[in-house]
């Protein structure tokens, strides 16, 4: 009989459950959003019964859909968003409020009131101080949601990453397990060390029994039926944070791999091999995972604006009416024309991390017109990327030639293109673009003795774009580019010099 791995990929927008066969082929997958709760605050959650329903109906869509015996499937694997945090009972199994989603902010006073110790915690941590992590969102829950302190106390509040309150709800055990890619993201865990750190933890007054093992993502973390969808339990042995993963699934697994996810936003990561390094220069360090009983580290660089520049020329300038029309467009633009964009929509991220700085336009002349604008908005995503994959050259002392890439945006063959020439590298575009839960599930797979983990990855469909522009353009491009993000700095400045006038 055939066997099958089990994915489930746990985004900020839904859930998608896939399914791979004996030769990690991707044969169905089916999907199911859940809710965006904002509140008048702006303070943004999930409900975690309904992530939880979702997982186990999007098992069963995709076990029907591809109309085999759910019998065969061996093991399950979860990528899952990352720094959204739960607080449940574990007694009842009843979430004690609702998920406090990564993006919410609803924690930057009390982030603000651990400043001093902001060096401390990035050198055990590898991050920067920020409310976007789960340590302040975990305190702020235990000051505010007044039943979670008191199940804290008797010592029955659990508090932890989606991955944990997955693993926790569909294991017969219920195992209070997370793994170290997930674990790292917290701002509480000691990333040599790989523990919980006492100080962090009594810094943020969250309780040491409140938080989950951590161990290996390639551990059995338990047995699960997923509430009898399954006809026997089977082992949930891969498990990773949703841009690890899909770092996983690039086969990024030789330090100096680096991937870049276009979305909304950007994640870049680099591997950089057994040894914590820690940037100074707006890159975070963190565990891309532990396998086979060693850890690797990577660098990570977060962009706020990339894809979501693409739907702001669609939704909001209207230049454009359908993202497929933006890489034409940049296409048939001037080559000639030097307008540069700096898409601060909501301030600049890494490695500027500039909070408060807003959009640019420069370099606009009276025969710049809409083809320039948008050639100028679709190559502000490549430069932005190319400023974190030249520092994490020089960050790591690794050279890069291939730059593994998912996501919408790399369907522009002229975004591609452009990405290739700037990074100066090789951009490698997969055929399958469900990179995240792909890599679970392959973790998974090797864990369960189902794939070889030298086989099992596959270079077949990719699309390779090589560098075609002279370096000496490229570099003058990219100067241009630093000078308007200069300007861009320089102008937030004198802004805030007018204010305090």
């Amino acid at each position: 009989m055939k066997r099958y791995i089990l994915a489930v990929d746990q985004s900020t927008q839904g859930t998608k459950g896939l399914l791979f066969d004996e030769g990690g082929e991707l044969i169905a997958r089916a999907d199911r959003p859940h809710r965006q709760i904002v509140s008048p605050e702006g303070w943004v959650s999930h409900d975690l019964k309904e992530i939880l329903d979702n997982t186990r109906a999007v098992c069963r869509d995709v076990i029907e859909k591809a109309g085999i015996d759910a019998g065969a499937v061996a093991a399950f694997g979860i990528s899952n968003q990352r720094e959204t945090t739960a607080a449940w009972d574990r007694e009842t199994g009843k979430p004690v409020c609702p998920a406090i989603v990564w993006q919410c902010a609803r924690a930057e006073k009390i982030a603000a009131r651990h400043r001093d110790q902001a060096e401390e915690i990035r050198r055990k941590t590898g991050l920067t101080l920020s409310p976007y992590f789960p340590a302040a969102k975990m305190q702020w829950i235990l000051e505010n949601v007044p039943q979670a302190r008191k199940l804290a106390d008797s010592g029955r509040l659990a508090l932890g990453t989606i991955d944990s309150w997955l693993v926790w709800s569909l294991t017969e055990e219920h195992a209070f397990r997370t793994d170290y890619s997930n674990a790292a993201r917290t701002q509480l865990f000691d990333i040599r060390n790989l523990c919980w750190d006492a100080d962090l933890c009594s810094l943020f007054t969250v309780p040491l029994q409140c938080l989950p093992e951590a161990s290996m993502s390639d551990s059995v973390f338990g047995m699960t039926d997923l509430g009898g969808v399954l006809p026997r339990a089977v082992p949930i042995c891969g498990v990773l944070g949703d841009s690890n993963g899909a770092l996983f699934g690039h086969d990024c697994r030789t330090p100096g791999d680096i991937k870049a996810t276009y979305g909304t936003g950007s994640s870049v990561m680099m591997n950089i091999g057994d040894e914590v390094k820690i940037s100074d220069r707006g890159l975070v360090t963190s565990i891309a995972w532990g396998i086979g009983g060693k850890v690797q580290y990577v660098f990570e660089g977060n962009l706020n604006y990339t894809g979501a520049v693409i739907s702001w020329l669609k939704n909001d300038v209207r230049l454009i009416d359908h993202a497929a029309e933006s890489g034409a467009l940049a296409a048939a633009a001037n080559p000639a024309d030097r307008t540069y964009f700096v898409p601060a929509f909501s301030g600049l991220g890494a490695p500027y991390w500039d909070a408060e700085a807003t959009g640019l336009f420069t370099g606009i002349t009276r025969v710049t017109g809409r083809n320039e604008i948008v050639k100028a908005c679709v190559e502000s995503i490549g430069y932005q990327i190319t400023d974190l994959v030249r520092l994490m050259r020089e960050e790591s002392g690794r050279s890069v030639s291939r730059l593994h890439v998912d996501g919408g945006p790399t369907g522009n063959a002229y975004l591609m293109q452009f990405q290739s020439d700037l990074a100066e590298a090789e951009v490698v575009v997969p055929k399958l673009q469900e990179l995240s839960g792909m890599g679970a599930a392959y973790l998974a797979g090797i864990s369960a003795g189902l794939y070889s983990d030298k086989t099992i990855f596959s270079t077949a469909g990719q699309t390779v774009y090589a560098p075609k522009m002279a370096k000496e353009r490229s570099r003058r491009l990219y100067a241009g580019w630093q000078d308007a993000v200069a300007r861009t700095l320089m102008h937030h400045s004198e802004e805030i010099e007018e204010e305090t006038i």
